[in-house]
């Protein structure tokens, strides 16, 4: 399964589109973030990923798992993120 990488510098508003134009392509979104500060980043770009969606008629949720994983010989602990696409109707309030 692919991931986006985030990291303390990924910009949220370019996570964000990217997430956006995922979703609208119906390509699974899932991220991956290692450290608070990316954590951080990549909830921001949830935010602002919904702002993009909502006005075409969907929206988005996230489901935060723990995932041991590798970099460069170390053993880290990661936050992966699976996106939820829910469609809405143009009557829904949020």
């Amino acid at each position: 399964m692919e991931f986006l990488k985030i990291s303390t510098k990924s910009s949220p508003a370019s996570i964000a589109g990217a997430i956006a134009g995922m979703v609208k392509d119906g390509v699974p979104v899932n991220l991956q973030a290692v450290g608070a500060g990316a954590v951080n980043q990549a909830i921001k770009a949830v935010a602002i990923a919904r702002g993009f969606l909502i006005p075409v008629g969907l929206d988005i949720s996230c489901s935060p798992t723990f995932a041991d994983i590798n970099i460069e010989g170390h053993d880290r602990t990661a936050i992966k993120i699976a996106v939820l696409v829910h469609h809405i109707s143009q009557n829904t309030t949020l």
